[in-house]
């Protein structure tokens, strides 16, 4: 219950991206490739525009999803998604990396599952795909929304493994609406796990989230290579794989 009254952050930390963006045109710059947003649950493009304004002015070309609120796997919203990542993909000639908050970050990683050969990378934000369906404050919301109990998902059981595109996972262990543990992915070759100090509903403005998907989405495609945490990093940028009292 404490955490998710610290929630309340999700505001002060929309001032703090305010007064950063000068010293966040310093993160690395794009290729121009496109990138589509998804929305996390109840919410809809217009809580990813700071995200997506960032990822404009560092160089990419940044997309919302256009279906309106996310009211969880609804009838046809797959379908939906697939197919904006196709005409995305169409459009530009090129790979698409997709980034998602919380529930759209499950939405993310469905589509990397499904499309791996039209997405480049896939970076999710407080994304409860590896924990249990109701290990979250807000399932009862995604039911009330979605029309379906949070235990009819059967691609959810899936969605653990990591995607066959380069992944990265960014949580914090302040989350007030999802379970930090369950954000966070199977480390391997081409998957890893930041973790930057917040709020659960201001992790798409957080600062140390977004210098985290400039340095992440800056790599060249087909050359990834993990989140280095050296020099001036470590003092952001905590270990994400260290163990905490009981």
């Amino acid at each position: 219950m404490g955490l998710l009254m610290l929630e309340a952050r999700a505001a002060a930390e929309l001032s703090l991206f305010l007064a950063t963006v000068p010293l966040l045109r310093l993160a690395p710059a794009g290729d121009g490739h496109p990138v589509l947003v998804l929305p996390g649950l109840s919410a809809g493009d217009a809580t990813t525009y700071p995200l997506r304004a960032f990822l404009r002015d560092r160089g990419y070309r940044p997309h919302g999803w256009k279906l309106g609120p996310n009211r969880g796997p609804r009838p046809g919203v797959e379908e939906k998604l697939i197919q904006r990542l196709t005409d995305l993909h169409e459009r530009y000639q090129r790979k698409v990396s997709v980034i998602g908050w919380s529930l759209g970050g499950v939405y993310a990683r469905l589509l990397a599952h499904h499309m791996p050969e039209r997405v480049r990378s896939v970076v999710t934000l407080g994304s409860p795909f590896a924990s249990e369906p109701r290990a979250t404050n807000a399932w009862r919301l995604y039911e009330l929304l979605s029309g379906r109990t949070v235990d009819d998902w059967a691609e959810r059981a899936w969605m653990k493994a990591p995607p066959p595109v380069p992944s990265t996972a960014i949580f914090s262990r302040t989350d007030g609406v999802v379970a930090w543990r369950g954000c966070m992915e199977q480390e391997s070759a081409t998957s890893e796990n930041i973790e930057v100090e917040g709020s659960h509903c201001g992790l798409g403005h957080n600062p140390a989230a977004l210098y985290a998907i400039a340095d992440r989405l800056a790599q060249p495609e087909g050359e990834w290579t993990p989140f280095q945490r050296t020099g001036l990093r470590r003092l952001v940028y905590r270990d994400p794989y260290r163990t905490t009292p009981a």
